[in-house]
């Protein structure tokens, strides 16, 4: 548990394990948002409708965001010393097939897509490999840097329509794949899993039957579904969105998206350093409340300077801080060993809350010629997940920790 490694753990080890963690992160969620700033392309390449490019964005998604559920559960068995180089290796395939050849047809996208939702899982992953790394006190702020590699999607804008203008449709692909071959082997060499991890010895379906009968569970998954969801749902549809409501050119759109991905991913660490101070249900409560106003507020299709930016912005701001407080959360009542397997679980939840707006959207814009009715629809769950915080959640109990309950908050 916490208290030993205290005595046998530097601070340069945590820092290192942390941000050997958070790049294997950022890079594999680079090659699982691979097609979002592609998309607008391949609709007009393969003349797609709108709800065949939410689909395209989406799918890689929702298989990388249940896959999250075997994946944390494998880690707590495994370590992430072994899954986080298995996984990068694995995503390499589905890059290079995407970048070769998989691109011409809608077909072999959605094949791609399905297999590229691998790097999606890493997520699950990394929760459990950082936060047997950091004492109970600093696992909030610990978890939130860890997830501002969710950033990757940051990158993935900011340069793969630059690397196809720049070369061909595979450029951006094969660069991907290369950096994810040279990061599994540097996280070979030098990742290490934290002294005296504890590896749970009942079977997996035991194990993941225990995890979903925690109350945290699924009241964290709830919260995340809102919080993170909301981040991958603008993240994969933003482009499109700002494409088709304000007529902006694609790249212009996908700079757009990486400044809101920016902000979503600098509120992250912020939002669980927060949770460390105070409770991180407070947190929440602020977040979900920013967010609901700012999608009533973008239901209006307002201009885009100043108030949809400032709309924008807002909420990016507030998903990135709620994505950190949940985990925050997760750490704090979570049992030590099963935060690999309550991971998967929320993960998964929060995946598929990315995975099911762009659809929605897609749909609305289609039957509607309008997005107002999908961004009321955000408001009003915003709403719902704020008074599940304020109630449910808030008097749910101390934290679960190893030590006393003052060891959990600061």
């Amino acid at each position: 548990m916490s208290t030993p490694q205290a005595t046998t753990v530097t601070g340069r080890q945590r820092a290192l394990m942390l941000t050997l963690a958070t790049a294997g992160f950022a890079v594999n969620f680079w090659a699982w948002a691979l097609l979002s700033p592609l998309a607008p392309k391949f609709k007009d390449a393969l003349h797609l409708t709108s709800f065949q490019q939410a689909l395209l964005v989406a799918v890689p998604v929702v298989v990388g965001s249940l896959g999250r559920i075997p994946v944390g559960a494998l880690t707590d068995r495994y370590g992430g010393r072994i899954m986080f180089p298995l996984v990068s290796l694995v995503t390499v395939v589905p890059v290079l097939y995407l970048g070769l050849s998989g691109h011409t047809s809608l077909a072999g996208l959605l094949v791609g897509g399905f297999f590229l939702g691998i790097g999606g899982t890493t997520f699950a992953v990394g929760v459990p490999f950082v936060n047997n790394w950091f004492p109970p006190q600093r696992r909030g702020f610990a978890v939130g840097v860890f997830g501002a590699g969710m950033g990757g999607t940051a990158i993935s804008a900011l340069t793969t329509v630059k690397l196809v203008g720049a070369g061909t449709t595979a450029t951006p692909f094969v660069v991907t794949a290369v950096v994810l071959a040279v990061y599994a082997a540097v996280a070979w060499l030098l990742l290490r899993d934290a002294p005296g991890r504890v590896v749970p010895a009942e079977p997996l379906g035991r194990r993941l039957a225990a995890t979903v009968r925690l109350r945290i569970t699924w009241q964290a998954a709830v919260l995340y579904a809102v919080a993170f969801g909301g981040y991958v749902a603008f993240s994969v549809y933003l482009p499109a969105y700002l494409k088709t409501a304000y007529g902006l050119a694609q790249a212009d759109a996908a700079n757009r998206m990486a400044g809101f991905v920016v902000l979503a991913v600098v509120m992250r660490p912020i939002g669980g350093w927060l949770s460390d101070r105070i409770a991180a249900t407070r947190v929440l409560a602020a977040a979900l409340a920013v967010v609901a106003a700012g999608a009533l507020v973008q239901s209006f299709t307002p201009g885009l300077a100043p108030v949809g930016t400032i709309a924008f912005l807002a909420m990016a701001a507030a998903l990135g801080a709620g994505s950190g407080a949940t985990f925050a959360l997760v750490a704090q009542r979570a049992p030590q060993k099963m935060v690999g397997s309550v991971t998967g679980v929320v993960g998964a939840a929060g995946g598929l809350g990315g995975f099911v707006p762009p659809l929605v959207m897609g749909v609305v814009y289609e039957r509607y010629g309008t997005y107002a009715a999908g961004l009321a629809a955000l408001a009003v769950v915003s709403l719902g997940a704020l008074l599940l915080t304020v109630t449910a959640v808030a008097r749910g109990g101390a934290p679960k920790s190893s030590g006393r309950r003052s060891t959990a908050h600061v």
